[in-house]
C-alpha cells in the first residue's frame, strides 16, 4: 500500500529536529507547525512584524501558536529601511524574504537551532515567486514542496486535523497592492491596511485594494462580487476609503484573481 504524503512528511519532518519554522500565520505554514509538532521534532515557530503585515494575520499567528501550545517568538525585520525593497521592483518578495531569512539564521546561530524551514507548496513554483530563490540563496528548507504536498491537500489536512485556516483566503504582505515600480511607503501601506479593514468590516472575506498613487481599486472575490451590485453599499465603500486618503475610488469588475499584478511583467 502506498503510503499518503502525510505520512511521508511527516517521516521528513523527523530529519529537521532542532528547527526554526518562518511562521506566518497562513494555511501553508499553520499545517507545517502542526506537522512539525506531530512528528516530534523540536522547533520554535518565528513570524514577523512589521508595517508589511496584515494586523489580522500577526493576531492570528500568535492565538494559533497558543492554541497548539508552540513555542513563537515575534521578530520585527524592518524591511521598509531597505532601498531595494522600497522601490519595489519585480523581484521585491526576494528582498523580503532575504531580509526574513537573514534574521531567522542569525536566531538559529545565537540559539543553537540547526534548520529553517518555511511553508511553500508544490504549486508555488508554477507562479513568480521570487522569494524562493531567496529560500535557495539561504539554505532555507520547503518541506511541504520537498513532499508535493498541493495547497488543495494541505487545505484537506488541516481540515481533517481542526485547523482553523483551512478555509482562510491567502493574505500576501500588503506592499503586493502597489504595482510593480511605484514605491512603497509607510502612508501607503497604512492607508491599504485601514481601506481593507474597512471592507472585511463589511462582510467582504477576500479583499484587496490595488493602489496608485491616491487611487484605490476594490477587488473581492468572484462569489462575492453580486454584492457591489448594491449602489449603497459601493457609496459606502467608496466614502470611508476618501475619509481614509483616497481621491479616486473605482472597483474591479474582474474582482480579485491571484497574481494580477504579474500580468504585467513580461514573459
Amino acid at each position: 500500500m502506498s503510503r499518503s504524503k502525510l505520512d511521508i512528511l511527516l517521516d521528513h519532518l523527523k530529519g529537521y529536529d532542532r528547527s526554526l519554522i518562518a511562521y506566518s500565520g497562513g494555511v501553508d505554514s499553520t499545517f507545517l507547525i502542526k506537522a512539525a509538532s506531530m512528528a516530534g521534532i523540536d522547533f520554535i515557530a518565528v513570524t514577523s512584524s512589521s508595517e508589511t503585515v496584515p494586523e489580522p494575520d500577526l493576531q492570528r499567528a500568535k492565538e494559533i501558536t497558543s492554541e497548539l501550545g508552540i513555542e513563537h517568538m515575534v521578530i520585527c525585520t524592518g524591511e521598509m529601511n531597505s532601498r531595494k525593497f522600497t522601490e519595489n521592483p519585480t523581484d521585491r518578495c526576494y528582498y523580503c524574504k532575504d531580509i526574513l531569512f537573514s534574521a531567522l539564521k542569525k536566531i538559529s546561530n545565537d540559539k543553537g537551532y540547526e534548520h529553517i524551514l518555511e511553508g511553500s507548496n508544490a504549486d508555488d513554483v508554477r507562479d513568480h515567486r521570487p522569494g524562493l530563490r531567496a529560500c535557495s540563496d539561504r539554505g532555507i528548507i520547503s518541506p511541504l514542496m520537498e513532499c508535493g504536498l498541493t495547497k488543495n491537500e494541505i487545505r484537506s489536512y488541516s481540515r481533517e486535523y481542526g485547523l482553523r485556516t483551512w478555509d482562510i483566503p491567502s493574505s500576501p504582505c500588503l506592499s503586493s497592492r502597489f504595482p510593480y515600480g511605484e514605491r512603497i511607503t509607510l502612508r501607503g501601506l497604512s492607508m491599504v491596511s485601514a481601506a481593507e479593514d474597512v471592507i472585511r468590516g463589511l462582510g467582504f472575506k477576500v479583499v484587496r485594494v490595488r493602489t496608485t498613487g491616491t487611487s484605490a481599486t476594490v477587488e473581492v472575490g468572484a462569489d462575492e462580487m453580486d454584492r457591489l451590485g448594491d449602489s449603497s453599499l459601493r457609496s459606502r465603500i467608496e466614502q470611508s476609503l476618501i475619509n481614509i486618503g483616497y481621491d479616486k475610488v473605482s472597483f474591479d469588475p474582474e474582482g480579485y484573481v491571484s497574481g494580477k499584478l504579474n500580468r504585467t511583467i513580461p514573459s
